[in-house]
């Protein structure tokens, strides 16, 4: 009968403990992403919840013609004050008379152009989708991923809503269709370029259409986070 030093039995159980952990770490599963989830972090939404404040102006060109309105959101409270020209109104989202309720309606509007990748997660609730891995963007005709989306019948300022978001391998968006209560043609196309890092966040300045006229930016975006 053999007999090994005590030394050499603690090394045994020492080895065994520390193969043991680290088999148990390897077999971790770590749940994937969904794709809503991965464009919207790719737009910067793990930085969301230290967003204070967020400022924009929402721009529409067309032809001669100059439209604009600049917004100011407090996210945590839902506090928004809305500027257009010399006029100002500053309403809270959680309680709204008439005269609110219809500002928030461009508030709903340009907030999307702003955050849509973000409202992927905020609304999954609300709309059902479709992921294809491969399909032809509407304006520069190359291959792409397409996320649709479709909203439903009740709630909301317009029900029933469908978007077309057309995306690389990066998961940031390239252009987009919008199609008015999900019919078939399409409502608006346009690009999604100029994109800007502010502040951790992947932010679109400019939306352009095929044939041209037509300009909607959105311009003065500033973001302020929690100290």
């Amino acid at each position: 009968m053999k007999v090994y030093p005590l030394f050499f039995l603690v090394s045994i159980l020492l080895i065994s403990c520390k193969s043991d952990k680290r088999i148990e770490v390897a077999t971790e599963e770590v749940e994937p992403k969904s794709i809503l989830e991965q464009i919207a972090l790719a737009h910067g939404y793990e930085n969301w919840n230290n967003v204070q404040e967020i400022a924009f102006t929402f721009n529409v060109d067309r032809d001669s013609t100059h439209f604009e309105r600049s917004w100011v959101w407090q996210p945590k409270t839902n506090a928004v004050m809305h500027i257009n020209g010399a006029d100002t109104l500053q309403y809270n989202r959680k309680s709204m008379d008439s005269v609110a309720f219809k500002t928030n309606a461009g508030f709903i509007n340009d907030r999307y152009w702003l955050l849509a990748p973000f409202n992927l997660v905020w609304d999954k609730d609300n709309f059902t989708h479709e992921h294809t891995k491969g399909a032809l963007a509407p304006i520069s005709g190359k291959t792409m991923q397409k996320l649709t989306i479709v909203y439903g019948s009740e709630g909301g300022y317009t029900p029933g809503d469908a978007y077309d978001f057309f995306f690389g391998d990066d998961h940031l968006i390239r252009e987009w269709v919008f199609r008015k209560a999900n019919q078939s043609e399409p409502s608006m196309t346009t690009t999604w370029e100029n994109y800007s890092n502010i502040k951790g966040f992947e932010f679109v300045k400019d939306h352009k259409r095929k044939e041209g006229g037509f300009n909607l930016y959105i311009d003065g975006i500033s973001v302020t986070l929690e100290q």
